[in-house]
């Protein structure tokens, strides 16, 4: 875990849990396996604060708990989660996506369990039926059969998974803590389990649920906060008490990967090949692993009856197009034999690696121009050059090509490889090759979009906090507006509470706004090449 990713989870976590959470998380990654009483003391926190914000990142499982390293009878230990951290940042893209697929119902289904970390899913049938009747017209209501259609499609897709069973440390931890015994994290689990390792994973329980959503009224709110407590006690039951159920990151992790070969076969090739590649990813969503280096081996019949209806392409010219793909060089379809007209793959790990290869040679290109990015694409396609082979095979000045290569070097996106002629290492017997290594690189990469999401997310917080008051005074007058809407008011006092804003301010806010929105924009733009570069990194682990 690098000081990047520590400074980026610790704005996270302030940003999403408050300033104690984040002192507790950032601790945590930084000081490893500890004891409830070590993280009080160290941290110079109260006891209880200390207990709620284990509470809280355990509930979304970004710590896990398990006994300590002295064995059996020790103090229970807390770990954080650094990858489960970062996630946070990725919860837009997966509501984003929830909605394209799924509509406004999985997208509110999506933000529900995301927001609160694992729910059953009744509770969850009934807060988006709320939530959706709220903002239907008067008289109109959701279905909760509607919203459980859903839900199960989120189930069936495996977007949506149940939590892992707490063992028997889930007890023994609850005397410490205040987790529940719906806590979503196993004490030793590392990993969200898979349908592999729990064959209830994806089985949907039986649910009795008959109604509607109700409209929120304002009185409801101010009598749920005075009897919240009642409220809880008198929770009727619907037949999944205990069964949660939380987010599968890993499952929206393959969809974006589909999604990005998609992308990539149809501006190489065409949109014709796009969608051969989109069914062929389709057909083995469900059974290909998120290690899996190829998906399941499909024949050309298959690929054929599982094509769109709108595509009207005969059987031969999907041949062609199939052998068009296997021949490509960047070797994203590949043949695994020759049963049922043949049978194809799509190749993962080689997608990734060129998805990867790709975004570095664009970084390079971006910082230091296109003879740089040139320089760069040759490396990485012979592997090992001198100076002089460099400057023959790129047609660059010699002075050029050494300023540029040396540039590259500094930067450490360039490798130098000594390989001596004799023992001594005499310069004047050495071989000095410039070369590549992407792995590395692709590391360095990362990180640096670590430290710029960071900065981003800081100059966010930073221009929110600077502008605190103008902010305020906005919602004030938004809220009375909508007040006074909702009242029948007249346009004359609508006119009236608009014009507490000057002119100067209204532009003051729009350009806050509209830096606020650039930053977001940016800060989702910069989370796709980590999501490309996070992903190359795990496929070659898996090797």
């Amino acid at each position: 875990m690098t000081a990047q990713e520590v400074r980026l989870c610790g704005l996270l976590l302030q940003e999403h849990f408050g300033e104690v959470v984040e002192r507790i998380g950032t601790h945590l990654l930084r000081g490893g396996a500890q004891n409830l009483r070590t993280i009080a003391n160290e941290t110079n926190t109260p006891l209880d604060l200390v207990k709620k914000s284990l509470c809280v990142l355990v509930q979304h499982g970004a710590c896990e708990f398990g006994s300590g390293r002295r064995g059996p009878g020790s103090p229970v230990e807390y770990r954080a989660n650094c990858e489960r951290v970062l996630r946070v940042l990725r919860y837009p893209r997966y509501i984003y996506t929830a909605k394209t697929l799924y509509g406004d119902t999985g997208e509110l289904i999506v933000e529900e369990v995301l927001q609160r970390g694992h729910m059953t899913m009744s509770n969850t049938v009934k807060t988006v039926a709320d939530r959706l009747t709220h903002n239907m017209e008067e008289g109109r209501s959701m279905e909760y059969s509607e919203v459980v259609s859903a839900f199960s499609k989120l189930v069936e897709t495996h977007f949506l998974q149940r939590c892992p069973p707490v063992a028997e440390m889930g007890t023994a931890a609850s005397s410490t803590t205040p987790a529940t015994p719906s806590t979503p994290a196993a004490p030793a689990s590392t990993a969200p389990p898979t349908a592999e390792s729990n064959p209830d994973c994806y089985k949907l329980p039986h649910v009795t649920l008959i109604g509607r959503g109700k409209r929120r009224r304002s009185s409801d709110d101010s009598e749920e906060q005075r009897g919240g407590k009642k409220a809880k006690m008198e929770v009727e039951s619907c037949g999944d008490e205990g069964i949660y159920w939380q987010v599968n990151f890993e499952r929206f992790h393959q969809h974006f990967r589909d999604q990005a070969v998609i992308s990539a076969v149809a501006s190489k090739l065409d949109q014709t090949s796009s969608e051969i590649v989109r069914t062929m990813l389709r057909m083995s969503e469900v059974t290909t692993t998120q290690t899996a280096a190829y998906t399941q081996p499909l024949s050309a019949n298959e690929i054929f009856r599982s094509l769109p209806p709108n595509y009207s392409i005969s059987r031969p010219i999907l041949d062609q197009y199939l052998s068009l793909l296997v021949d490509d060089p960047m070797e994203f379809v590949g043949k695994s034999g020759d049963s049922g007209g043949g049978m194809y793959v799509v190749n993962l790990q080689r997608a990734l690696a060129n998805l990867a290869r790709a975004t570095l040679e664009s970084v390079v290109q971006e910082r230091f121009g296109s003879r740089s990015a040139r320089i760069f694409r040759l490396l990485l396609r012979k592997r090992h050059l001198e100076q002089k082979q460099v400057e023959d095979f790129a047609m660059i000045p010699a002075k050029e090509a050494k300023d540029m290569l040396y540039t590259l070097l500094s930067e450490n996106l360039v490798q130098l490889q000594e390989i001596p002629k004799t023992p001594d290492h005499a310069p004047s017997r050495t071989f000095y090759l410039y070369t590549v290594n992407q792995l590395p690189t692709a590391r360095l990469l990362l990180q640096h979009c670590y430290k710029t999401v960071a900065n981003l997310i800081e100059r966010r917080l930073f221009e929110t906090k600077e502008n605190k008051r103008l902010l305020e005074k906005s919602q004030r007058i938004e809220a009375i507006l909508a007040s006074l809407q909702a009242s029948g008011a007249e346009p004359e006092q609508l006119t009236e509470v608009e014009e507490m804003i000057t002119a100067p301010e209204r532009q003051q806010l729009e350009a806050l706004r509209h830096h606020i929105n650039k930053l977001d924009s940016t800060e989702n733009q910069v989370d796709e090449t980590v999501f490309l570069l996070e992903s190359y990194i795990f496929s070659t682990k898996t090797k």
